[in-house]
Order: C-alpha cells, then sequence, then structure tokens
C-alpha cells in the first residue's frame, strides 16, 4: 500500500507542477494567450511581455528564501495561485490601465508557487527518478500549452484564458491532495557540501542566465520573423522541444549524455546560421525551429535535471530550485530586452546573429568549469560519466592513485566506492544490509584516514586524480 501512495503522492506532484506551468507558458511567459488578448484589442505594448516576466523572476527569487518547510511551500503554492486566478480575471473583460497591476501580482504570485513547488520535487521523487520527473512535467506543460494557444489562435482568446485559468484550479488541487506526512524527509548533508554547493550554484547560475538569452532572442527576434505563419507556428514551435525531451528521458543513462551538450551547442549556432540565410517560408521556419528547440529542450533537462540533484544536498529546496528558475528567467528577460532593442533600431540578421554566436562561445566557455564542478558535487548525475558504470578493474584504479593514511578495512574499501558513485547514506545502508548509524561510523572512519572532512572533499580528492 505505501508504494502505491508513493506513486499517487508522485503524480500529483507532476499534476500540480505540469498545470501550473501550463498557465504560465500559455498566458504570462510570452504566452500565445496573452499575444491574443493583445491583438483582439489592436493595443500590442512590450510593457505587457516584459512586467509579468520581471516579476515572475522576483515571485521566484524572493520568497524561496522564506519557505522554510513542506507545511510553508504547500500553503505558498496553494494560496498564491489563487492569488494569480484573482488577478487574471480582469483580462477577461476589455483592457484597461488595472492590467499594468494586476499583471505584476500574477506573476509574482505564480513564480512563489514555483519555487515552493522545490519540496515536493525533493520530497515525492526519489533521487535517480528526477531527472524523468522533470522531463515528464515539461512535456506535460508543453502539451498542455499547445492545446490552449490552438484554442486561443483559432478560436477565441478568451476562451483560451479561462483554459489557462482552469490549468490553476487543477494545480491547486492537486497540491491540497498531495499529504504532509510523507516519510521522504528532506535530507541533511554535511557541512562540508555546502562550500561546494554554493560555488556549482553560482556556476550553473552564470550558464543557465547566459544561455537563455537566446531562448529570448527567439521570441524578439526569431518568433515575429515568421508571423505570418501563425497556423503552423501555433502548433508547431513546441513540438521539437517535447521530442528533444522524450529523447534525452529515455536515453540510456549508462551511455553518458554529456556529448550532448555539444549536439545542444552545434543545433542551436546551426539555427541561427540558418534564420540569417534562409527565407520566410515553412519549410524554412521548420528548419530553424527545429534546431534551436531541440537544443532549448537538451539544455532545459540538463539544468533542470541538475538543479532536481542538488535538492539532495540542501534542507531548503525551495531555494535551490528557486534560484536556478531565476536565473533561467533572467536570461529570458535579457535575452527579450535585447531582441525588442534589436528590432526598434533595426539591425541586421547577421548582427543579430553575431549577439546569439557570442552568446554559445561564453556558454563553451562556462561548461568545462560547470562540469568539473558537477563532477564533484553530483557523481550520479545523469549527464556525467558514472563511476559506478566503470568496471571493478577501473574504479579499483582510481582509488589506488590516492594513498590513504591508514589502510582501509574491507567494509570501509566497499563503503568508499559506493560514496564516488555517488550514494547517499541512506542508499548506502540499504546495500550492504547495516543501518544509518553505522554508515556514518564507516564514513568517518574513512574521512579521518583520507584526511578530509566530508564527502565532497573526499570526492575531490580521489577523482580529480
Amino acid at each position: 500500500m505505501s508504494v502505491i501512495n508513493a506513486k499517487r503522492d508522485q503524480l500529483l506532484s507532476k499534476v500540480s507542477f505540469a498545470f501550473l506551468f501550463a498557465y504560465i507558458l500559455s498566458f504570462l511567459f510570452e504566452g500565445q494567450v496573452m499575444y491574443s488578448l493583445l491583438e483582439s484589442f489592436d493595443s500590442y505594448d512590450a510593457n505587457f511581455i516584459l512586467i509579468p516576466i520581471l516579476f515572475h523572476m522576483l515571485g521566484l527569487f524572493l520568497p524561496a528564501f522564506m519557505i522554510k518547510n513542506k507545511l510553508v511551500a504547500k500553503n505558498v503554492m496553494i494560496f498564491s495561485m489563487l492569488f494569480a486566478i484573482v488577478a487574471t480575471i480582469p483580462f477577461l473583460f476589455v483592457q484597461s490601465s488595472l492590467w499594468y497591476i494586476y499583471l505584476p501580482i500574477a506573476g509574482f504570485s505564480v513564480g512563489a508557487s514555483v519555487s515552493a513547488w522545490g519540496y515536493f520535487l525533493k520530497i515525492y521523487t526519489q533521487k535517480n527518478e528526477r531527472v524523468k520527473t522533470c522531463a515528464d512535467v515539461l512535456i506535460l506543460s508543453n502539451i498542455i500549452m499547445i492545446i490552449i494557444n490552438l484554442i486561443a489562435i483559432h478560436v477565441s482568446p478568451v476562451v483560451g484564458l479561462l483554459l489557462s485559468m482552469m490549468c490553476l484550479i487543477i494545480s491547486i488541487v492537486a497540491t491540497y491532495l498531495l499529504p504532509l506526512n510523507s516519510n521522504q524527509e528532506p535530507e541533511m548533508f554535511e557541512a562540508s557540501h555546502e562550500g561546494t554547493l554554493t560555488k556549482t550554484i553560482i556556476t550553473l547560475f552564470v550558464f543557465i542566465s547566459v544561455l537563455t538569452i537566446n531562448a529570448g532572442l527567439m521570441y524578439q527576434v526569431i518568433g515575429p520573423a515568421f508571423d505570418h505563419l501563425i497556423s503552423l507556428v501555433s502548433w508547431y514551435w513546441a513540438v521539437p522541444y517535447i521530442i528533444a525531451l522524450l529523447f534525452m528521458r529515455n536515453y540510456p543513462l549508462k551511455n553518458g549524455r554529456s556529448v550532448f551538450l555539444y549536439i545542444g551547442i552545434i543545433m542551436m549556432l546551426s539555427a541561427f546560421i540558418a534564420f540569417m540565410i534562409l527565407g520566410r517560408t515553412s519549410l524554412d521556419y521548420i528548419i530553424v525551429d527545429t534546431l534551436l528547440l531541440f537544443a532549448l529542450g537538451i539544455f532545459d533537462l540538463f539544468w533542470w535535471s541538475i538543479i532536481g540533484e542538488m535538492l539532495s544536498y540542501t534542507g531548503n529546496p525551495a531555494k535551490i530550485f528557486g534560484l536556478g528558475l531565476t536565473a533561467n528567467v533572467l536570461g529570458v528577460l535579457v535575452g527579450d530586452i535585447l531582441g525588442v532593442s534589436i528590432l526598434s533600431i533595426g539591425l541586421q540578421r547577421a548582427e543579430t546573429v553575431v549577439i546569439a554566436l557570442s552568446v554559445i562561445v561564453i556558454t563553451l566557455m562556462l561548461l568545462p568549469r560547470l562540469n568539473r564542478q558537477l563532477k564533484v558535487l553530483l557523481q550520479s548525475h545523469a549527464y556525467l560519466n558514472e563511476f559506478e558504470n566503470m568496471s571493478e578493474k577501473q574504479q579499483n584504479v582510481v582509488i589506488s592513485q590516492v594513498e590513504p593514511i591508514e589502510k582501509l578495512t574491507a567494509r570501509e574499501e566497499e563503503v568508499l566506492q559506493l560514496i564516488l558513485a555517488g550514494k547517499s547514506n541512506k542508499e548506502l545502508a540499504e546495500k550492504l544490509f547495516i543501518s544509518e548509524s553505522t554508515v556514518k561510523t564507516h564514513t568517518h572512519n574513512i574521512y579521518s584516514k583520507y584526511d578530509v572532512r566530508g564527502r565532497a572533499e573526499l570526492i575531490s580528492l580521489i577523482l580529480s586524480s
């Protein structure tokens, strides 16, 4: 029964976030519902696009530091979404200056809800399942978004908005049904991880922010160039993104995924070059969109899943999750502002591509540094070459490169191998059929024999060899 309950809770958690995110994607965050509403009133204003994104970013960032436990997280999600529903109601009626007031409220509210969901991603999803969970919620939210977009464009923007609001109601119900007595309490890791975690978060924040500038350019420069193909764009836009997520979700972990990061960069590079040299036909759009959105799908799942794994190394998942998505929104916002500026001053295609390529070059410079830090912090991350996938001979060679002060016992050698494979204390105990307190005794003995202060320093010492 407990397994059934765990599966149910995981499903509710996925539904909760997927429908919340579908509302954001279809309406507030460059959503076609918003564009269709503005078009119906013949009053496009870039502020209606930029304001909710700015306040969504603030909503992700500020409340995340105040959400300290899962009860607060659940209440923040429910009440923030209720505020967002109330703030969305005026958009069902004639446009007014009040929209400038309600947009920040809605944007900030759903941002807070997204940060709070970090608790539920950690509590209701096992560490080794978070890549698939992140893929699932992104896929489902984008499918729902496509359906709402088609209705908003081809039926009525008001009906599309009502469906977006219905997504929030479904998310509220799913969140309300999530139990607070879950046995999967957040694990507290040793203090020695804090320094490594902080450095990795900073590097990841910069990496995500820079990379997603190109997503903002896509919204503001590439998208408008194909406005005359609205029937095609309305349904095809996110299809390559969904295909990329499905592919990466089901790609065997043992084969390694780091190569796809470079494939993604090549595809993004090719997309902007294609945008520069191709025309504006349906085929041209399919080529550019497929290259760019497939690349964004690869990268989104990469950093979403990294953030998901990082949750195991903190007692405040909302802060880590909120900071990670803040970086994403910041990059899109900067890209949007660049895109609006490019259109206003009339830069040529080639100059736009130069900006995009500069972003890609900076991303490439950051990637090796990010990869090194992740190898120390997240040994079991799906995108990295895992220690546990080495042969036993290879593992022994790696370990033998660093001599301990005092020889390890046979049991300590077993524990060391599992630590290097990224296993938590709980997983170690289950694997070796011993208690967690016994595991802690062995790990502290290992730290002493290698003269290190904790797990992160031990991993860094041995695997850097």
